[in-house]
């Protein structure tokens, strides 16, 4: 699943310990996820100074022994990673506890629910490009309002029309494609 060998051994041994709760793994952006009734329970990933866990709905894991944090402060709402820098900090106990109580959650119902922020406004230019073509219009309803605020936001942040127009014509194949702006800095959580 990952990319960085740096820690293939590591991330194996965590895949083999949550292998142990019965979660069913699925692949998602690229990675192991583990779910229970397809909700997603944790994953594990490598990155350059360290190897993780990542719980989906961690906010709500007691946490008893400090070793979760929010990878994005202020971004990131429920996601909490658990970060090693060896293999010699692996405790399958512990880890065991962390996915269980985890698993426990979900089946409690205990998921974060987004809140509602600020109505999506559309910039002049990709308003103009949505109103003048029906297959585009349809392409972005159905994208996620997360996407549709990438691509909202990518050409606000353009201080000329020039470039957002250039930026339109950039992400206009995207949109009926159906992806992200960023889905494909997504596809591997290890990088």
């Amino acid at each position: 699943m990952t990319k960085n060998v740096k820690w293939a051994d590591e991330l194996a041994l965590l895949k083999k310990i949550i292998e142990k709760t019965g979660l069913t793994r699925t692949t998602k952006w690229g990675a192991d996820v583990y779910t229970w009734k397809g909700k997603n329970i944790v994953s594990c990933g490598g990155f350059k100074d360290y190897f993780a866990l990542w719980f989906y709905d961690g906010v709500f894991l007691k946490d008893t022994r400090k070793v979760l944090v929010n990878a994005q402060t202020g971004k990131t709402k429920a996601l909490r990673q658990w970060r090693f820098a060896s293999a010699d900090e692996i405790d399958e106990p512990l880890i065991l506890a962390y996915v269980n109580e985890a698993i426990r959650n979900a089946k409690a119902g205990k998921t974060w629910t987004p809140q509602k922020g600020d109505p999506l406004e559309i910039p002049e230019t990709l308003e103009r490009a949505i109103r003048n073509d029906q297959k585009l219009k349809n392409a972005f309803g159905n994208l996620t309002e997360y996407k549709q605020k990438e691509y909202a936001e990518y050409i606000e942040s353009a201080r000329k029309e020039e470039t957002k127009k250039s930026r339109l014509e950039k992400i206009i194949p995207m949109i009926l494609d159906g992806t992200g702006l960023n889905d494909r800095y997504k596809n591997s959580p290890s990088g």
